[in-house]
């Protein structure tokens, strides 16, 4: 299934100027976490965060379509959708520094899921 959509570039610069968004995308890179345990997560790195404040952040992000999610029960799970970053990268690649073999080779895979 594929689950990334077309983003508008500042959007996603919107969605990635906060550093706390930020750090959150890093720890949802890799693995699958909930709100309580990013809180834990961030907290435990030195920032201090409310659960209010992180859900404030993944709805950011989830209206980016930059997380997933996963309802087990009452309990939401959030994952980094990888592919969408990828994409929103390579738009900006594009957007911004057409010429460069990096937007070329990223075209290029467009054209082939295309």
């Amino acid at each position: 299934m594929d689950t990334t959509t077309t983003l508008d570039p500042v959007e996603f610069a919107k969605a990635l100027a906060d550093e706390t968004r930020q750090q959150i995308m890093t720890l949802l890179c890799c693995r699958e976490l909930s709100v309580n345990e990013i809180v834990a997560e961030l907290r435990a790195a030195g920032r201090k965060v409310t659960q209010p404040t992180v859900s404030h952040h993944l709805a950011i992000l989830r209206s980016a379509h930059l997380v997933h999610t996963r309802r087990e029960g009452q309990q939401v799970y959030y994952t980094l959708n990888r592919d969408q970053v990828a994409v929103c990268c390579g738009q900006l690649l594009l957007r911004l520094a057409p010429l460069t073999p990096a937007a070329t080779q990223f075209q290029s895979l467009l054209a082939e899921k295309g």
